[in-house]
């Protein structure tokens, strides 16, 4: 759509047409683009339908473009400007004009965002304050740093109480949420100022908490160095910036691309389709139909994800066959999960927020199959 008729320049963009019909249908077409990837306009800085308008300080029209002359009055009614060198001669300071224009060579020297080069691996800098976490996604080119991507977020109420290592972790899961679209497919090496990430991912017993965010970290290609805050001064910085508005929820977890290419549905594609279209398969009968209609009542859809109302009243994410495996080995196998039984390991994935129908029947087989737990003989001994 770009250069057909849309432009943009920045955060702002603006949709033409020859003819009222034409600039309708392109607008159509760029609102059912902004639907299909969750893109949020503010209605109170869209003006639609308009024949001529202000952009970027220009008057844009059909008879063309043309400069705001209200701009340009504004500015000529400013008193003129006073020069460096009557400055440095009112001050009196011979040195004055030298240290201004160092200034200004330092200034326009500063790291500039750039655009990012898919053939290096990228650096991320994380840093958590009391309040507030922070990132700086950039690479490095000849040896030196170039900045790509700034972000931070304060903290909510739950997250104010975490532990200082912990705010940390959460800085970590946080950028790379927010840089996802960066990171998928290449080497991530982060920067962070606590030496004790490292204990919190191997802790044998992790709470659920802890267990999910040392799941989503697997996805990617990560080396984490430590990074003393006196040495990571830009995003020590932002971590104690407090952004106003900036109470939105700090997403946990990621949307799941794994299922590039899907060989076969999931196991709750039925529940899915009739959550979403009221749907039953046509081969199914009467009885397979009151069975199935009693159990889609505990399963709720909050896109991208499913969820089941669990007899123990707790709600848990239900997930694909392709994710079994995986997870299994994080609650089983690392540290975290300690190679304990399959009840057991069954159990710490219902405590992470996990479910899926055939779980301890897995769970089983993924433990007896397991060869540290056939060497050791404690499949019996510690479940």
């Amino acid at each position: 759509m770009v250069e057909r008729f849309i432009e943009v320049f920045m955060d702002d963009f603006s949709v033409f047409g020859s003819s009222f019909d034409q600039c309708l249908h392109h607008l159509s077409l760029m609102l059912q683009r902004c639907q299909e990837t969750n893109l949020i306009l503010n209605w109170e800085k869209c003006h639609f339908m308009v024949k001529r308008g202000i952009v970027l300080g220009h008057i844009i029209s059909s008879q063309g473009i043309e400069v705001d002359r209200a701009k340009v009055e504004l500015i000529s009614k400013l008193p003129p400007p006073i020069s460096v060198k009557e400055v440095c001669s009112f001050l009196g300071h011979a040195e004055c004009l030298t240290a201004f224009e160092t200034l200004k060579k330092e200034l326009t020297q500063a790291p500039i965002i750039r655009a990012p080069d898919w053939t290096l691996p990228f650096e991320i800098m994380c840093d958590a304050s009391d309040y507030a976490i922070k990132a700086v996604l950039g690479q490095r080119v000849d040896k030196l740093p170039h900045v790509i991507y700034y972000a931070s977020r304060t903290l909510n109420d739950a997250q104010l109480n975490y532990s200082t290592t912990e705010k940390e972790l959460l800085a970590v899961v946080f950028a790379l949420e927010k840089f996802r679209s960066y990171l998928i497919g290449s080497k991530v090496i982060i920067f962070s100022d606590h030496a004790a990430l490292w204990h919190l991912l191997t802790k044998k017993d992790a709470k659920p908490r802890l267990l999910r965010w040392i799941l989503l970290l697997q996805e990617f290609d990560l080396d984490i160095k430590d990074k003393k805050g006196i040495e990571n001064v830009v995003a020590d910085h932002l971590s104690r910036l407090v952004q106003e508005g900036g109470d939105l929820p700090i997403n946990e977890s990621f949307l799941d691309e794994q299922l590039f290419s899907i060989e076969q549905l999931p196991w709750y594609a039925d529940i899915v389709n009739y959550l979403a279209q009221k749907y039953i398969p046509k081969n199914w009968d009467k009885q397979q139909r009151k069975r199935f209609l009693s159990q889609v009542r505990h399963y709720y859809c909050d896109d991208p994800y499913l969820f089941k109302h669990c007899p123990d009243q707790i709600i848990r994410r239900c997930v694909p066959q392709s994710e079994v495996q995986s997870i299994l080995t994080f609650c089983h196998s690392y540290a975290c999960g300690g190679h304990f039984g399959a009840k057991k390991t069954a159990l710490k994935v219902l405590h992470s927020g996990f479910y899926w129908p055939t779980l301890f029947k897995d769970a089983h087989h993924f433990v007896i199959t397991c060869d540290r737990c056939q060497r050791m003989g404690n499949l019996s001994s510690r479940s």
